[in-house]
């Protein structure tokens, strides 16, 4: 392997490793407004649940819709504070629309165990309904990232000239200019 192609590797591999850490630290901000939702979400729940007399795919849809409304502004302004912010209306159109299909599979996973088989015990709702939370997060995290907070297309092409500029071969001396 020569210099040069050893080095283009390295830069490639470095390139792949820097990937991965922004990937990692989207994720893990995406899971600490996740986290924080889903204390919003179960305690509106069960604040509903076992305080009124709703019954438990109505508390839960109540739940889900204030966690959404938190979670928006986490996301918004911190997982994804850097990603483009030109429309808006758009971003928040499709958060929505997103975000209804989450609250449906959460819900719909509840409404099987509660209404298809009967466990509506205080237990078995929470379980159920962390278990369709678990099932629409993943969903959230690829329809959010992917349609509506998506990455600025400059800081791509920013990263693609960085990696270009360092893949200089060694063998052309730098140029110096005289003045």
């Amino acid at each position: 392997m020569t210099g040069t192609t050893s080095r283009q590797t390295r830069s490639g591999l470095g390139a792949l490793r820097q990937r991965f850490d922004a990937l990692a630290r989207e994720i893990a901000k995406f899971g600490v407004v996740g986290a924080l939702g889903v204390l919003v979400n179960f305690g509106v729940f069960n604040l509903m649940r076992h305080g009124t007399d709703l019954q438990v795919v109505r508390a839960s849809v109540i739940a889900t819709v204030v966690a959404i409304a938190f979670n928006y502004v986490g996301f918004r302004y911190f997982t994804y504070r850097d990603r483009d912010k030109s429309g808006r209306a758009k971003e928040l159109t499709l958060f929505l629309l997103f975000s209804v299909v989450g609250l449906v599979i959460e819900n719909g996973v509840l409404y099987a165990a509660t209404y298809g088989f009967g466990w509506d015990s205080s237990l078995q709702s929470n379980f159920f309904k962390f278990l369709g939370m678990g099932l629409a997060t993943l969903f959230r995290f690829w329809s959010y990232r992917t349609w509506v907070f998506k990455a600025l297309p400059a800081r791509e092409a920013v990263a693609s000239a960085e990696s270009f500029l360092e893949e200089r071969p060694a063998a052309v001396p730098p140029v110096h200019r005289v003045k």
